[in-house]
């Protein structure tokens, strides 16, 4: 939680060190490990789809998703967006994730 979208989080009640799940008005999808290496696509794309499935079971919710990945981790939208492409109707991504579904 020390740079980018996770540090931003803690404003809106994340707990320092939790970086998976629901935290405070956040939900984690961790894209970097404990070592601040960046997590490979296949592991982000699990934690995407707990994520996905989570949100669809609270439909009351509304998320608003960060471009995951696409900062300090180093992976473009391009590789990142494909992950949310099931995304329910209270999961509202950012353009750069629009944009690339809308070429798809």
């Amino acid at each position: 939680h020390g740079r980018g979208a996770a540090r931003d989080a803690l404003r809106f009640g994340a707990r320092y060190g939790v970086g998976r799940g629901i935290s405070g008005q956040t939900y984690a999808i961790p894209t970097k490990d404990e070592f601040l290496r960046a997590r490979s696509l296949d592991e982000i794309d699990h934690d995407v789809c707990e994520f996905l499935e989570f949100a669809d079971d609270n439909p009351w919710l509304v998320f608003l998703v960060t471009p995951i990945g696409c900062g300090l981790a180093g992976y473009s939208a391009d590789e990142i967006a494909p992950m949310f492409l099931t995304s329910p109707d209270n999961v509202v991504l950012p353009k750069c994730f629009i944009g690339v579904m809308e070429k798809q």
